[in-house]
């Protein structure tokens, strides 16, 4: 039997589609940034030019004029006065205490309330539904509660201090007592935030570690710091970053509530940038307030990395 020439020429395998190299990736990565263009456009427009701005504005000799705000120069001056300011001291001193002992505060209770959640079998979605009401709450509205709450005539703690013998304290109008009440209002407020990062933490853990630590005769305390801790790690670190991020930033709640007072007692570096900028119409100092605090802010971010030794990806 004749073959033709046709019968022993071999019909052509496709590739394997693995290993094979996309010949539409540049196209899709094109059509990709042509996609995200409009919202990087927007993004610098509202985040990155006024970080840039101000960073100018607060190395210039800003002056205020009938047509809005002229930079008539480089100059240093304006941090010059800003780190040698009494005021600039007070406010960066007590924005760092502030943050300091409301974010551990915040991870403890928050820890410990996800501990709790972890473990319940029934009524985890109303109790997890429950503890959002204050963080869902708007700040503002949080501030005029304590308000109320802090009240000299009516208010709840009013009530409580006198019934404990403390007589009729004005929290409000006394710096210590000022201090530890907006403290109060913030954990109030931000603990269930901490609270439900933990807790996607702790549902996320392996199981089988903890029943090798049970074979093994751990106790629940000794597995807590061996295990759960951690294991929590990166998790702890990004709820510490976002809290750091947010308390050092204060300027809404204390705005409302004491309005920075008495006196600077619970002036923190946004409230004290506020009333350079928008009370004594000093744009150039009061820009360098905001650049010093956003790199401290910074700092602080990578401070908390470094605590927890957490990379992006990775671990030292």
């Amino acid at each position: 039997m004749t073959t033709t020439s046709s019968d022993t020429e071999q019909v052509p395998v496709a590739a394997p589609l693995v290993g094979r190299p996309d010949v539409n990736r540049k196209r899709m990565a094109r059509l990709g940034w042509g996609f995200t263009t409009p919202s990087l456009i927007v993004i610098g427009l509202v985040t990155i030019f006024p970080i840039v701005y101000s960073v100018v504005l607060s190395f210039s000799a800003a002056t205020v004029t009938g047509n809005g705000v002229a930079l008539n120069g480089f100059t240093g001056s304006n941090y010059s006065l800003v780190l040698s300011s009494s005021k600039w001291h007070y406010a960066l001193g007590f924005t760092i205490i502030y943050t300091l002992v409301t974010v551990l505060v915040e991870l403890v209770f928050g820890t410990l309330i996800a501990l709790v959640l972890e473990r319940l079998t029934a009524g985890r979605g109303l109790m997890m539904a429950l503890l959002l009401i204050p963080w869902s709450m708007i700040t503002v509205i949080n501030a005029e509660l304590w308000g109320y709450i802090y009240q000299g005539t009516y208010g709840v703690a009013d009530a409580i201090l006198n019934a404990v013998g403390l007589g009729h304290p004005n929290i409000l109008g006394q710096s210590t007592p000022a201090i530890i009440g907006l403290m109060i209002a913030d954990i109030w407020k931000t603990t269930p935030f901490v609270a439900i990062l933990v807790l996607a933490g702790l549902v996320m853990l392996p199981g089988d570690i903890y029943e090798a630590a049970e074979v093994d005769g751990s106790s629940g305390w000794s597995t807590f710091w061996r295990i759960t801790v951690p294991l929590l790690r990166p998790t702890l670190a990004l709820a510490v970053m976002f809290r750091v991020l947010q308390a050092f930033g204060l300027f809404d709640l204390p705005y409302v509530l004491t309005n920075g007072g008495p006196g600077t007692a619970t002036t923190s570096l946004a409230i004290l940038g506020y009333n350079v900028i928008f009370k004594n119409l000093s744009f150039g100092p009061g820009a360098a307030v905001a650049t010093t605090s956003a790199l401290l802010v910074l700092l602080g971010c990578l401070l908390s990395l470094r605590t927890f030794r957490v990379q992006v990806g990775k671990e030292d």
